[in-house]
């Protein structure tokens, strides 16, 4: 014979293993989720990070290790001038974001001229800081704007 209260019993105790094992699988599912969004968020505060290296900076290079063209160049930035070009010292947009990332403004550029050039040729320092006689950094590029080296001293 079938008791009425074992029964119930019975369903009630599945019930709530039934509702403990679904509760579990949702924390779970929840857990698996915030992991799944903390790993997406650190990867995009990598990738995106403020001062990660753009694409087009290479190896740093050491001012003795210029052309001398570059040297001049860099004791005239130093100097305050005065440059042999018009264009030198015009602001640098970085529009290619080859440069790490500043305001509009930070970065100034300067003519290194090329033996034999009718023009100003393609090679370049980029300085960037606020005060141009004593820029934060300075970048050399000799192929006009595609890559950029750091010039360490």
């Amino acid at each position: 014979m079938i008791n009425e209260k074992d029964v119930v019993k019975n369903v009630d105790a599945a019930t709530v293993q039934g509702t403990r094992a679904g509760a579990t699988a949702m924390s779970f599912s929840r857990c698996t989720s915030k992991g799944a969004l903390l790993v997406l968020a650190l990867a995009a505060a990598v990738s995106f990070g403020a001062q990660a290296a753009p694409a087009g900076l290479g190896a740093d290079v050491s001012l003795s290790s210029l052309p001398p063209q570059a040297l001049k160049t860099d004791q005239l930035i130093h100097s305050g001038g005065p440059f042999p070009f018009s264009r030198d010292g015009v602001v640098f947009g970085n529009y290619e974001k080859r440069l790490p990332r500043q305001a509009r403004g930070y970065y100034h550029e300067y003519t290194v001229p090329t033996p034999g050039a009718h023009n100003r040729g393609a090679r370049r320092i980029i300085c960037g800081g606020n005060q141009p006689t004593e820029p934060d950094a300075c970048f050399y590029t000799e192929d006009h704007y595609n890559s950029f080296h750091r010039i360490v001293k």
